[in-house]
């Protein structure tokens, strides 16, 4: 899947400035309103662009710390009933069906140590979880991006 560099000046834009407008983008990128509205929705359509939602901070919510958890799980259902039960704990971000020794690697905050031993207790009791792994996240140096994917993208002529 390609985009041409209209596309990515569009996607940096918005990652920049989500609440930005078609009309303001359209200026800023100095192209009528109408491009900029058939961009982003081919850019949605084709699941390039996937959502506009705020982007929240769990720290700010009182979650301060991020672990991962990898599991191994009884398969005999596959992984979607266990990840099913998984999203039903509020404080698991993301569930991913990985390769290697484990099975699924989640992404969860607690607000304490102490608080993760809860989340974790709750994870194990999840029907066909067998084992899990935690690791505690220290910091963020490189936070979740795109940009430099965009940056990075073929563009097509």
């Amino acid at each position: 899947m390609t985009i041409d560099d209209l596309d990515a000046r569009l996607i940096a834009l918005l990652t920049e400035e989500p609440r930005l407008g078609v009309l303001e983008c359209s200026r800023r990128l100095a192209v009528a309103r109408g491009t900029v509205q058939a961009r982003l929705d081919r850019l949605i359509a084709r699941g390039v662009i996937t959502g506009f939602g705020p982007d929240v901070s769990p720290e700010a919510l009182g979650y301060g710390v991020t672990a991962f958890v990898s599991m191994e799980i009884r398969q005999i259902a596959g992984h979607d009933p266990v990840a099913d039960r998984l999203a039903a704990i509020p404080e698991v971000l993301e569930v991913h069906t990985i390769t290697g020794d484990s099975d699924l690697l989640c992404r969860v905050v607690a607000r304490t140590n102490a608080d993760l031993q809860r989340v974790i207790d709750r994870i194990v009791d999840v029907q066909g979880v067998l084992r899990t792994n935690s690791i505690i996240a220290l910091d963020t140096p490189v936070p979740y991006r795109v940009l430099p994917l965009v940056a990075d993208v073929p563009r097509r002529s």
